[in-house]
């Protein structure tokens, strides 16, 4: 009987361990102690990027590992898993999606075998049932072949304001945050070493994207600096910045946009038009200006002409 139950415990284990086969370990840093992050690609999704482009990692307690974020396809999920069992063996009982977007999502598949609870804001499951078929469609004309495998995983657990989550002597602070760069944005705050999981609440160097609310994000924000933490974890950008000093120059575009869009509303000036004279200065300071900047003054302008 021994014997049969030592060959049911390595199948298993070898069930679990396939999305790991063979998969090379994404590069991660230790931001902090047991935080562990990949830094994404400043880029659009590509076959030869596999669709990192988001900055994804986990934090390991004494008991269990928290992933926060996936990637951008199932094999980047894979590469992922690869990089946790690189540094520990520890179960993995938590995927935390901090918002819809697929580059931060997309990995989810991989880590099925180890049967965590999803955790996800309350809007989540709504907003990948609008988005998600559009978002995999796109996905495979972008990637490619690279996408293989690559599904949209549904939230187990909702955060409809705030939950706990105890990875054995290290408290994570899951908070759910009103329309800001979505409307179904999670952040994360490790109270062992002081440190924000943002997800893209914070863009450092590449460019912001409004996909929820201008107004709404910048009050976010300012609930967020009032945190006693010392570092936070951008959702594209370094791998771990100082807080809150890091949320500056997002806090000058973010307030550029807001303040030149009324401008121009109240000049008559034509939605299409009007990113051609809102935040221009802010050009050359963030990368994919030219790919962004116009849709978020759209975006801003249909929030704000009827205030």
């Amino acid at each position: 009987m021994s014997g049969r139950r030592s060959f049911f415990r390595l199948v298993v284990a070898l069930i679990a361990a396939a999305p790991c086969l063979g998969a090379e370990p994404l590069p991660v840093t230790e931001v902090a102690p047991g935080l562990y992050v990949h830094v994404g690609a400043h880029a659009e999704a590509t076959a030869e990027n596999e669709g990192a482009i988001a900055n994804v990692g986990f934090m390991v307690g004494d008991s269990a590992v928290m992933v926060v974020d996936t990637g951008g396809t199932a094999a980047e999920g894979a590469r992922l898993r690869a990089a946790i069992r690189s540094v520990t063996e520890l179960p993995i009982r938590y995927v935390v999606l901090t918002h819809v977007h697929p580059d931060h999502i997309f990995g989810t598949t991989a880590f099925e075998p180890d049967a965590p609870e999803i955790i996800g804001h309350a809007m989540l499951r709504g907003a990948l049932a609008q988005r998600a078929a559009y978002y995999l469609r796109n996905l495979r004309r972008d990637v490619g072949a690279r996408s293989e495998g690559t599904a949209a995983v549904l939230p187990s657990r909702l955060v409809a304001e705030r939950d706990e989550v105890d990875l054995g002597n290290r408290r994570i602070v899951i908070q759910a945050h009103g329309p800001a760069h979505t409307d179904n944005d999670l952040s994360l705050f490790d109270e062992a070493t002081g440190t924000l999981w943002l997800g893209d609440l914070l863009f450092v160097d590449r460019i912001p994207a409004i996909d929820g609310s201008l107004v709404g994000w910048l009050r976010e924000l300012e609930v967020l600096e009032r945190l006693p933490a010392m570092r936070a974890v951008p959702g594209h950008g370094p791998a771990v910045v100082e807080w809150p000093l890091a949320a500056a120059p997002q806090k000058r575009y973010l307030s550029a946009v807001l303040f030149g869009t009324r401008a121009a509303i109240a000049a008559g000036i034509d939605i299409g038009d009007a990113w051609r004279s809102v935040a221009q200065e802010e050009k050359g300071r963030w990368l994919l200006f030219d790919d962004y900047h116009p849709r978020n003054v759209t975006a801003a302008y249909k929030e704000l002409e009827w205030e």
